[in-house]
């Protein structure tokens, strides 16, 4: 039944219920009774489909990603043994950013958990929603045993939707060309003559991938104020060739069905639409949206989450060194000219 003839099933019912308790209109009270009855069930049955019709399915049939449950120890052992695409860069540098509360420091803490077996606290984070708890510029490393691998997270201030609040835009756009010292505080906003601001760079210094944090249950409440600061940085990150990718958190929060079943996000119809709205927002693709659960409330580590992440984590890495390889081309070949 069209949309069409159920309104108009609906308005003539209605309308006959009106007479029915219209003045001077004669209606047993049985009658009436019953006639709310059979609105009732009529409403039911035309919202619902039809006779026996159930309500849509929130799943696809299948999987619109590939799932890779049993493969965490292979995800985990080749990011610990991966080799950067030049052998002179000791690690590629990855900068998160996002709104206040969205699961930035909770992504990077997440990433640790995985390496360490164990649930850490690298980057504090806050439980609550209000000001942005990260207040200076600070390099995070991932332990590899004795030593650490070989790429780094730099955390910084969330956005917020007043121009005077949060990170401030200019300090992203520094941060990109790897400008900022490490501890820089975000308020005031860097200037070339501030002694937080770095004058020459090193490749180490460079970000190689910018990573746009968005909680899966907010995308639609957040302001375009806070959309027009990550489109500004979206369009300098982009300038500089710099990869961009999405972290989509809090996937539990925003889906009753991954909630119950995290194994369930490949095929929930809600969390795909969720990615898509990141997308249009942002204008990232969705082949570089990857929706994640943070540690949150958990004091030991789940083989599920830990794939997400690091399944997440593999593409992030890769991308970003596709990038240190094209710098290498190109310095090699401007010393040929």
């Amino acid at each position: 039944m069209d949309e069409m003839t159920k309104l108009l099933l609906l308005t003539g019912f209605n309308r006959n219920l009106r007479i029915i308790h219209a003045p001077g209109h004669f209606t047993q009270q049985p009658q009436n009774q019953l006639c709310r009855v059979l609105f009732s069930k009529f409403i039911s049955k035309i919202t619902m489909g039809g006779s026996g019709s159930k309500p849509p399915s929130q799943e696809f049939d299948k999987p619109w990603r590939e799932a890779t449950w049993e493969k965490k120890e292979l995800l985990e052992k080749n990011l610990r043994e991966l080799k950067l695409g030049d052998s002179n860069v000791k690690y590629i540098r990855i900068l998160v950013v996002g709104e206040v509360g969205a699961g930035k420091s909770s992504f990077i803490n997440s990433i640790n958990n995985v390496f360490q077996g164990r649930i850490t606290t690298e980057a504090l984070a806050d439980s609550g929603f209000g000001r942005s708890f990260t207040k200076t510029y600070r390099t995070y490393y991932i332990r590899n045993g004795q030593s650490v691998l070989p790429f780094v997270f730099n955390d910084i201030m969330g956005f917020e939707s007043e121009e005077s609040q949060g990170a401030h835009p200019e300090d992203i756009a520094k941060s990109l060309e790897g400008l900022l010292k490490e501890g820089h505080n975000f308020n005031p906003a860097v200037s070339d003559k501030n002694v937080d601001y770095r004058s020459e760079t090193n490749p180490e210094d460079l970000t190689y991938c910018l990573v746009y944090v968005i909680a899966a249950d907010k995308v639609s409440m957040m302001k375009e104020e806070v959309f027009k600061k990550i489109r500004y940085i979206r369009e300098k990150a982009s300038s500089l060739e710099i990869p961009q990718a999405i972290i989509m958190t809090k996937v539990d929060e925003a889906c009753p069905l991954v909630r119950d079943n995290l194994k369930k996000i490949y095929t929930s119809k809600r969390i795909k639409e969720k990615m898509q709205e990141c997308s249009n927002s942002v204008g990232v693709p969705m082949s570089h949206i990857f929706p994640v659960k943070n540690y949150h409330e958990e004091i030991d580590t789940q083989k599920d989450v830990d794939v997400l992440i690091l399944r997440a984590l593999t593409q992030i890495v890769q991308i970003a060194d596709d990038l240190l390889k094209r710098k290498q081309i190109d310095s090699e070949e401007r010393k040929c000219i």
